[in-house]
C-alpha cells in the first residue's frame, strides 16, 4: 500500500485522470460564463503569441531542411497551450472535453454549450487582439518584410484545403492538443504538466493540422497584411498584393473556420475526452 501512496503522489493514474477530466468540464460550464469569457480572451492571446514565435522561426529560413524548421515552429509554439493551461485559461479546443460532463449528467446540455459558444468568441477576442498589436508594432516589416510573406503564405495555404481536408486536419489537430491537456491531468508540479505538452503540440503544429483558434489568429493577420500593408511593403518582398486577394472572410470563415471548428468539436471532445473517459472510468467486474 505504501509504494501504492507513494506513486499517487507522482502522477494521477488514468481512473483518476478521467475524474479530473470530469470535474474541470462541470466546473468550467457551470461557472459564471462571464469568467469564463474573460479567460478566453487571454487564452486566445496566448494561442496568438505562440503563432507569432512560430512565425519568427519560420521566416528566412531558405535552404534549412523542411522537417527541421517545421519542428522548431511546433516546439515553440507549444508555448501558447503550456501558458493557457498553466494559467487557467479557457481555450475553446479543449473546452470540447466538458462532453464528458455532459454525458455524466453533471451539467446539461445548454450549459455545454453556452460555455463552447462565450469561449470561442473569448478566444476570437483575444486573437484579434494580437493581430492589432502585431499590425501597430510594425511586425509584418521585419526582415525586411520575410517575416509579413511568411504570415501571407501560411494564412493563404490554409484557406486552400478542400472542406474534407479541414474537418481532417481539424480533427487531428484536437486530438493532438487535447490528449496534451488530458496527459496535463497525470501531472502534480510545473514542471511535469508543462513538460507532457511539448510535443503532442509540436506535433500538430509542425504537421500542419488545423487549430480553430490559431487560425483566428494567423488568417485576419494574413487579411489585414494582404490589404492594408504599404507599398514598401510589397517592394520589400517583391510580390503583388493581388497574389492575396482571396484573402477574405468568405475564405476565412466558409473554407477553414467552420470545417476546422467541426473537425476540432470531434477530434477533442469524441476521440479524446470520451474515450479516456470511457476506457478509464471505474468499471464493475462482472
Amino acid at each position: 500500500m505504501a509504494t501504492e501512496e507513494k506513486m499517487s503522489t507522482v502522477a494521477a493514474n488514468p481512473t483518476q485522470m478521467a475524474q479530473i477530466g470530469e470535474d474541470a468540464g462541470a466546473y468550467k460550464a457551470s461557472k459564471n460564463q462571464f469568467y469564463s469569457f474573460l479567460s478566453a480572451i487571454s487564452a486566445g492571446a496566448f494561442i496568438a503569441l505562440a503563432f507569432v514565435f512560430y512565425t519568427t522561426t519560420q521566416t528566412g529560413n531558405a535552404g534549412a531542411p523542411w522537417g527541421l524548421t517545421k519542428l522548431v515552429g511546433g516546439l515553440v509554439f507549444s508555448l501558447g497551450v503550456i501558458m493557457v493551461v498553466v494559467c487557467g485559461c479557457e481555450l475553446f479546443t479543449s473546452s470540447t472535453m466538458t462532453m464528458v460532463a455532459r454525458v455524466n449528467n453533471r451539467i446539461s446540455t445548454w450549459q455545454m454549450l453556452r460555455n463552447w459558444v462565450v469561449v470561442y468568441f473569448g478566444n476570437f477576442i483575444g486573437g484579434l487582439f494580437i493581430v492589432a498589436l502585431i499590425w501597430f508594432g510594425g511586425q509584418t516589416m521585419a526582415a525586411n518584410g520575410q517575416w509579413g510573406l511568411t504570415i501571407l503564405n501560411t494564412a493563404q495555404h490554409k484557406i486552400h484545403h478542400t472542406w474534407t481536408e479541414a474537418f481532417a486536419l481539424g480533427m487531428l489537430c484536437n486530438i493532438m492538443v487535447c490528449l496534451a491537456v488530458w496527459m496535463t491531468y497525470a501531472g502534480k508540479t510545473l514542471t511535469d504538466k508543462a513538460f507532457i505538452q511539448i510535443l503532442p503540440i509540436a506535433l500538430f503544429v509542425s504537421s500542419g493540422f488545423e487549430h480553430s483558434v490559431a487560425n483566428m489568429f494567423m488568417i485576419p493577420m494574413g487579411m489585414i497584411t494582404a490589404h492594408f500593408s504599404s507599398p514598401e511593403f510589397w517592394q520589400s518582398i517583391g510580390l503583388n498584393p493581388e497574389q492575396y486577394a482571396d484573402l477574405d472572410v468568405y475564405h476565412f470563415v466558409v473554407k477553414n473556420l467552420i470545417p476546422v471548428t467541426l473537425g476540432n468539436i470531434v477530434g477533442g471532445g469524441v476521440c479524446v475526452a470520451l474515450m479516456q473517459w470511457y476506457t478509464n472510468k471505474p468499471h464493475a467486474h462482472h
